[in-house]
């Protein structure tokens, strides 16, 4: 059987190596004479045993392993008396029937005669009835393959959803803010790729006006107004396109709701995203004093000049749709340095700055940003600077706390108007679509009467 199968296999090999190589088939075949293609300079072939002792063929030429193979594997390949193969030539029939005859015999020398022959009638025979269920299943798998083309939603564009409840319960507050409370906000984003590593996103969203945390500055992390219009209503959020530029080199351009942070390859400490008040992203980012900027355009860019020390620039402007304001009117700018390590050390160093309307500037934003990784144990905060008004964070983290993809962490934070913010939260996994993440909030606006609320945020992924 082992020669059968080597038969089997040489077959079409041979057969379409002397078509193609030989210069049947080649497009590249150089146009002969008559008497180049004459019986008496065709037939005079000389045996090879090795495709090295064949003068004109190399390595890099693109039919060299056909060749090697159908001289040393099958011993069916001749070369001309001056061990020469001339294979961008055209090839004389008799060329051809020499050839083929050689292979041919090769061919039944594997085979062994007819027994072989037998065995695979007999075989073909015993496994019919398997053989035609493999061949309906292949069918089945085609035609909805097929159905599955036909139907899908697009070639180049991925739909992800998320969906993130609290429910908000005060357990010291004012008066007036003192009842549980349970809102919602939902994403839908629409991802669409023509390189594979670029990304067009397209995002609708809807909320609840957020408010849950009435006295904790920032108010929940995961909330966003409706905008005009109140709650529920459906607004397209995200528009921007980020494309990379070289192996190095990545920008974003955006249409709306892009600024500061969203132009960052880090925020730095571990707390944004997982932590259920917005505080847990560095205040910093927020607090530029440009009203609106990112809401009608932004363009960024990252420079990565090795692995570990990224450059960060972005440009986000409030009226980049008016034509009495413009893209020049109105905006912010952010330039940041990453350190960013597999190891211990994860840090940042930031400038913001911009012009709110009018010639009017404000402030300079200096800061920076430090997590100190002690194998899954993070220490980490920043410390900002805006005209003598200073912000900042510490805390710590814990990663894969009770469980793969958990989180835990507690962190304390002020911003640049001395509103104060602790939280302590327990981000927990469910399953690959479910968190779970209770918390307990502490918030002080600006030196006023302090409040603490529990809160649980549900988030489904999909």
């Amino acid at each position: 059987m082992s020669n059968l199968w080597k038969a089997l296999v040489a077959s079409p090999i041979v057969l379409g190596t002397v078509l193609s190589s030989t210069g049947i088939a080649a497009e590249t075949a150089e146009t002969v004479s008559v008497d180049a293609l004459s019986n008496s300079d065709s037939i005079q072939l000389a045996q090879v045993t090795s495709v090295s002792e064949l003068s004109d063929v190399l390595p890099s030429d693109w039919a060299y392993t056909a060749l090697q193979r159908l001289v040393e594997e099958y011993g069916c390949l001749e070369g001309y008396p001056d061990r020469s193969y001339r294979g961008n030539r055209a090839m004389t029939r008799y060329e051809f029937a020499a050839g083929l005859n050689a292979c041919l015999d090769v061919i039944v020398q594997l085979i062994g005669g007819g027994d072989d022959l037998d065995t695979i009638r007999r075989l073909q025979e015993e496994f019919a009835a398997e053989l035609a269920t493999i061949r309906g299943r292949v069918d089945t798998l085609e035609a909805d393959v097929a159905e599955l083309e036909a139907n899908q939603f697009s070639t180049t564009t991925k739909l992800k959803g998320q969906l993130d409840a609290h429910l908000v319960v005060p357990f010291d507050a004012p008066n007036d803010a003192d009842e549980p409370t349970f809102e919602y906000r939902a994403r839908l984003n629409f991802d669409t790729s023509f390189t594979g590593e670029d990304r067009l996103r397209l995002r609708l969203q809807a909320s609840d006006p957020g408010g849950s945390l009435s006295e904790v500055a920032g108010g929940l992390a995961s909330q966003s107004g409706s905008g005009a219009g109140g709650q529920d209503n459906l607004r397209l959020d995200d528009v921007y396109y980020s494309f990379p530029i070289g192996s190095r080199v990545s920008a974003i351009i955006s249409a709306n709701s892009t600024n500061s942070d969203d132009f960052v390859t880090s925020t730095i400490v571990p707390f944004d995203g997982p932590s259920v008040a917005d505080a847990g992203g560095p205040f910093l980012y927020d607090n530029s004093g440009v009203d609106g900027a990112g809401d009608s355009f932004g363009a960024g860019i990252n420079i990565a000049f090795t692995d570990s020390i990224i450059l960060d620039a972005g440009y986000a402007t409030a009226r980049g749709q008016d034509p009495d304001r413009g893209i020049f009117d109105n905006y912010e700018y952010i330039v940041q340095l990453n350190y960013l390590s597999d190891g211990l050390i994860d840090a940042a160093v930031t400038y913001i700055n911009g012009e709110n309307g009018d010639g009017n500037g404000v402030d300079d934003i200096i800061a920076g940003l430090l997590s100190l990784d002690f194998g899954g144990f993070e220490v980490a905060g920043f410390y900002a600077d805006q005209d003598g008004d200073e912000s900042w964070q510490a805390g710590v983290a814990v990663s894969d706390f009770l469980g793969t993809g958990n989180a835990a962490g507690i962190y304390y934070t002020q911003n640049f108007d001395d509103d104060e913010v602790a939280e302590a939260y327990y981000s927990m996994k469910i399953n690959k679509y479910w968190t779970l993440t209770p918390a307990v909030i502490y918030g002080e606006p600006n030196g006023e009467d302090d409040s603490i609320y529990g809160a649980v945020r549900s988030t489904f992924s999909f």
